[in-house]
């Protein structure tokens, strides 16, 4: 296995590790309420759809020319990578909540109670719940498995890193019954953000013409310096945030 593919490899299995995490504490919380049965239904209708869409889409974008696809792949991965840069980053100066699983699962527990009482047979609110929790964190595992596998004409990879990281996660939430809220998602999310900023900026620059020195090996460069730059940007932005809130604690007193 090359470099390339190895970081393509951990890129896509961190990712959707901490999709499958969030859609599991959904199904959890809907499951142990309500209906295990219909949330389970749920499941698996969304799975159905997102294979549909994989099967549909896949091939649609490795019949595009190289170049092409590593532009639309690199704009792709760019804006979704710099969103989860930006939440990332907000979050480790302090100015977005961390992402807590505990509080996720009491907030999906309430919403199910509020419900009503749960009838014998199908339970439509579990189904709707489950199948739009997994089918929305799923969306965002298809787009990473099909913008790394179809750039590196190497899908079967992708998805099986995908795989991993969701049976892990699936395994992990039957052996402990509860949402996986040690799980370093915040950690993980800055690291998903560094990855694919730095794929992005590089098969976008590729596909538009640009070599970048050493071939792939440059990323052994971008990926580093795209973590030192956020980093220093958390950095700073949280040392404004504490001295705007020195100054305005000054101000009162």
């Amino acid at each position: 296995m090359t470099g390339t593919e190895l970081g393509l490899a951990v890129s896509v299995f961190l990712a959707c590790a901490v999709e499958a995490v969030e859609a599991l504490t959904i199904v959890l919380a809907v499951g142990y309420t309500r209906s295990w049965r219909s949330s389970f239904i749920g499941v698996g209708a969304a799975v159905v759809v997102l294979a549909a869409l994989t099967a549909a889409l896949g091939p649609a974008l490795t019949a595009l020319p190289i170049n092409v696809l590593r532009v639309v792949v690199g704009a792709l991965l760019l804006i979704f990578g710099l969103q989860w840069l930006r939440k990332a980053i907000l979050r480790a100066a302090g100015l977005k909540a961390l992402h807590d699983e505990r509080e996720a699962y009491q907030r999906e527990l309430s919403a199910a109670r509020e419900q009503g009482v749960v009838r014998e047979g199908f339970d439509a609110y579990s189904f709707t719940i489950a199948f739009k929790g997994v089918l929305l964190e799923g969306l965002e595992v298809v787009f990473i498995v099909l913008t790394f596998g179809a750039n590196q004409h190497d899908v079967g990879l992708a998805a099986a890193a995908a795989g991993v990281a969701v049976l892990a996660v699936v395994l992990a939430g039957v052996a402990v019954h509860a949402p996986l809220a040690r799980v370093p998602e915040n950690t993980m999310k800055f690291a998903v953000g560094v990855m694919l900023t730095s794929y992005g900026s590089f098969w976008g620059a590729e596909g538009a013409g640009a070599h970048w020195p050493g071939g792939d090996a440059a990323l052994l460069v971008i990926v580093p310096l795209t973590l030192v730059v956020a980093v220093a940007m958390a950095a700073v932005v949280r040392r404004r945030v504490t001295s705007t809130a020195r100054d305005d604690v000054v101000a009162r007193i």
